[in-house]
């Protein structure tokens, strides 16, 4: 992953910014811009995952011709990095000067994170192979800025945001790919139960049929939050 640079795309108009207002075609309809192109890829990414998003299905869902959609990007792959740093938005700033109870925004930064790449899964694939955009950066910014208040040091910074992160991709993506039925959850721990001389712990604590997923990550993160080296 990297941090995303402004650089030439190759010969091409100017791009439209997202800023600028949408304005309308004769016809009543909305015309292209940024913001519609990028709201309307998170859309097609969200029904058919990162897979089906092309650029000619994206012209289709747009009302648009595909040379037009090159006005304002440069390829699918600017779609992709524009529609990621879209979803990570921060729609309330989190409040994280607060020195004594910094956990809690910490917390709610992660659990916020995490609930965005659950209502779009695509993004957890995307996330470690994309540039790096300014709400992703961002979020990161507040993050570090939070643990350093709460006195993580320095020299101790990186492995706790990357840790963090790590936890946070990982749970993610487990639980999105787990997706069994509650029959063949009981199906599995039966065959556990068949097998427990050979997995004696993991099916004496019921691990397949555990599907607390939300409180497992909450006691996970506090682990992780324990054991950060404060000064």
């Amino acid at each position: 992953m990297a941090v995303k640079r402004n650089g030439g795309q190759g010969k091409r108009p100017p791009r439209v910014e997202a800023t600028a207002q949408a304005g309308r075609k004769p016809g009543g309809e909305p015309s292209l811009s940024l913001e519609r192109i990028v709201a309307t890829a998170v859309e097609l990414l969200d029904a058919e995952g990162i897979e089906g998003l092309k650029m000619r299905q994206l012209a289709d869902r747009l009302g648009a011709g595909v040379m037009s959609l090159y006005w304002h990007v440069g390829n699918k792959e600017e779609v992709f990095d524009l529609a990621l740093d879209a979803v990570f938005a921060f729609l309330d700033q989190p409040q994280t000067d607060d020195v004594e109870d910094w956990r809690k925004g910490v917390v709610r930064m992660l659990e916020d994170w995490r609930a965005i790449m659950l209502r779009h899964p695509w993004s957890a694939s995307l996330l470690p192979r994309r540039a790096l955009g300014a709400n992703i950066l961002g979020r990161l910014e507040t993050m570090s800025e939070a643990l350093s208040r709460a006195g993580v040091a320095d020299a101790d910074m990186n492995v706790a945001i990357w840790s963090l992160w790590n936890y946070v991709l990982g749970a993610t993506v487990t639980r999105a790919s787990f997706a069994l039925s509650d029959a063949d959850q009981a199906a599995g721990q039966e065959r556990l139960s068949a097998l427990s001389e050979r997995y004696p712990t993991i099916e004496r604590t019921r691990l397949l049929l555990d599907s607390d997923w939300d409180g497992t990550f909450r006691k996970g993160l506090d682990v992780l939050l324990d054991g950060l080296p404060r000064g």
